[in-house]
């Protein structure tokens, strides 16, 4: 703590932006959250609502970074596959897609490349939970149970689930 920052009684003084009711303007709310990852406009809009104090400001805001690529939609659809897809199916990647208000083609583009490798992801992702094939029928529900909320399609549990390699 630098000396400037305390008063005559040793108390430490309020930071003059917070002393004065400083709040950051929509746009630089909008650049901290795009500086800690990628996000749509539509999650910027829901997310910077509340702090908007004049109507169109919020709009005008995104307008001028997204002219300026700092909001970009496909950007965003990579950044969700990326973080995503080594975990879950093609159907909990489309419904983290669409709860951000991603769609278009980018969108059905991007999800038919995971369809394609849908069944090495879901045999992976079974061999690391649990390695071997099931014991019983309970075990063998608890697992496929496990790989249908991950989103995989149902076809896709069924092979891993049976140990069929193929396609």
């Amino acid at each position: 703590m630098a000396i400037e920052d305390v008063d005559d009684q040793g108390q430490d003084k309020p930071k003059a932006s917070k002393a004065l009711g400083f709040q950051p303007s929509l746009k630089g709310r909008a650049l901290r959250l795009l500086s800690q990852r990628e996000h749509s406009r539509h999650e910027l809009e829901r997310k910077l609502a509340a702090h908007e104090q004049e109507p169109g400001e919020l709009a005008k805001a995104l307008n001028e970074l997204q002219a300026r690529d700092f909001i970009n939609d496909e950007r965003a659809i990579e950044s969700v596959v990326h973080r995503k897809s080594a975990k879950w199916g093609v159907a909990r990647v489309k419904m983290e897609l669409t709860a951000k208000g991603l769609a278009g083609e980018a969108v059905t583009q991007a999800l038919a490349e995971l369809r394609d490798t849908e069944l090495s992801r879901a045999q992976e992702i079974w061999r690391k939970k649990f390695g071997g094939p099931p014991a019983d029928p309970n075990e063998r529900n608890r697992q496929v149970r496990f790989l249908i909320t991950r989103g995989f399609a149902a076809e896709v549990v069924r092979r891993v689930v049976q140990g069929c390699d193929d396609l």
